[in-house]
């Protein structure tokens, strides 16, 4: 009968918490802060769509545009070698154990106690031995929700740490192609250094027949000298640029500096991937950063119903049964055994105002992380808009250097010829040969400048655009 009497209560109370949780979430409905949102990129013919995280989305091996197999294989190392990422891996792990450890406060928790004593006295008066065991468990209903918010709290962490995740990969694999693109400028400006200090040891030794001839002043043997020397210094320079960007390679993909190197390529060819003439927004919603700072809204609005879980008391059911004996055999009979089941519940009648200054403070936050997201957007906007504006100028200046570079080379041929006929004095000479030189760099940079504004783009839309029938416009060299 007293089982019955205080079953009654326990089950009124399960059933009363039953309802209560199903009564709504405490935090406020959750939507991602409005931003000011253009109709279409300015550099672009792209329709927005509505905002939606798309970061979950297959990016692909991005890489590839470029084609270039040696800067394939180096990107496949980064996933598994770079620190910074592995770092984030590690990060990410850690939130999954903290949501599995949070949605465990869901469950009963279940706890076992036994120890066995034995005991007596001095002078004779005997032992005795003493057994017991207990089994209790203990559960707190999620009443109002907030161990529910507790979860999702940690799961929008779990969230935002993977988009971390993504965004460390992004970071590495794209500061690794403006190292490998800056390594085969060194290699390409090496080359030309080279073909105009030939040009230039050439033109030396006709210099020193004319003066031999007594034909010139010595002035231009020496303005000749001057030239030949400043070009095998700027060869060493190139030389020491080189090898700067091959020790940032080799951290990148996780090898020590001194273990790492890659040939030189002189004859290697700039590829500018093509560039879809539409860029959708949802390529923008890909962006890791903009995942990472909605889950963080996410989060801080779970947060408030956390908060205000304050207002409300908590209940608590707990329950256990054991025995003890002097026998390990009496343990298990039914007259030793012991039970007992019980409900409690707390609530704070008087804080002083604390509770309410948390539930602010959570709103606060909300719209600290609120305002962090809609910078982080904006931001992302004017990234693209950078990216797609420095890619149209840099295909028409290209377009301009090459045409430069090719009339600067017939100006030097033509001013060398004149030289060697007597018409033009040395200066115009060495005029002539600087011009075509920086020329001919001018268009290697261009070219360079191109890829280097393609990998930003990339970046800048979250990882690339395939798998997303994104139509592509051709590229060019």
């Amino acid at each position: 009968m007293k089982s019955r009497a205080l079953s009654t209560p326990i089950a009124a109370a399960v059933a009363a918490s039953l309802l209560l949780s199903a009564c709504g979430s405490l935090a406020p409905r959750y939507a991602a802060p409005a931003v000011d949102t253009p109709v279409a990129f300015k550099e672009g013919r792209g329709a927005w769509v509505a905002a939606a995280p798309a970061d979950a989305l297959e990016r692909g091996p991005w890489w590839e545009l470029f084609d270039d197999p040696v800067l394939s294989q180096l990107e496949a190392q980064v996933e598994a070698a770079n620190q910074n990422v592995a770092a984030a891996v590690a990060a990410y792990e850690q939130a999954r154990a903290l949501t599995r450890e949070q949605r465990a406060s869901l469950f009963p928790q279940v706890g076992l106690d036994a120890g066995a004593n034995r005991s007596g006295r001095g002078g004779g008066g005997g032992s005795a031995s003493s057994y017991k065991i207990d089994i209790g468990a203990s559960w707190e209903p999620d009443v109002f929700g907030r161990l529910r918010l507790g979860v999702d709290s940690a799961r929008y962490n779990e969230q935002g740490v993977l988009a971390d995740l993504a965004a460390a990969r992004l970071a590495a694999q794209g500061e690794l192609a403006v190292a490998y693109f800056g390594l085969r400028l060194s290699d390409v400006a090496r080359g030309l250094v080279e073909e105009t200090l030939a040009g230039y040891e050439r033109t030396l030794r006709i210099t020193r027949n004319r003066y031999d001839a007594g034909v010139v002043a010595r002035t231009d043997v020496l303005q000749a000298e001057t030239q030949l020397a400043n070009s095998r210094s700027d060869l060493l320079g190139l030389e020491r640029t080189r090898a700067q960007y091959e020790h940032a390679i080799a951290v990148l993909v996780g090898k020590a500096p001194a273990n790492f190197s890659l040939p030189a390529q002189k004859d290697w060819t700039a590829r500018v991937p093509g560039i879809p003439p539409e860029v959708p927004s949802v390529l923008l919603q890909r962006r890791p950063d903009i995942a990472a700072a909605e889950r963080a809204v996410a989060r801080a609005n779970a947060q408030i119903g956390v908060a205000r879980a304050g207002y409300y008391p908590s209940f608590g059911i707990s329950g256990s049964i054991g025995s003890s004996a002097a026998s390990i055999g009496d343990l298990f009979n039914v007259s030793s055994l012991v039970w007992s089941l019980g409900i409690s519940l707390a609530q704070t009648i008087f804080d002083a105002g604390a509770t309410s200054a948390r539930v602010d403070a959570s709103k606060a936050a909300l719209e600290q992380v609120s305002a962090r997201y809609r910078q982080t957007v904006l931001s992302a906007f004017q990234d693209v808009e950078d990216q797609l504006v420095a890619l149209r100028v840099l295909q028409q200046q290209q377009a301009l250097r090459a045409e430069a570079s090719r009339a600067a080379d017939l100006v030097e041929q033509q001013v060398l010829n004149r030289y060697q006929a007597g018409q033009v004095n040395y200066t115009e000479v060495v005029t002539a040969q600087v011009g075509a030189f920086n020329a001919r760099r001018a268009l290697v940079q261009a070219q360079i400048d191109r890829q280097l504004a393609a990998v930003a783009l990339i970046q800048a839309l979250g990882g690339g655009w395939r798998g997303l029938g994104v139509p592509v416009a051709g590229g060019g060299n």
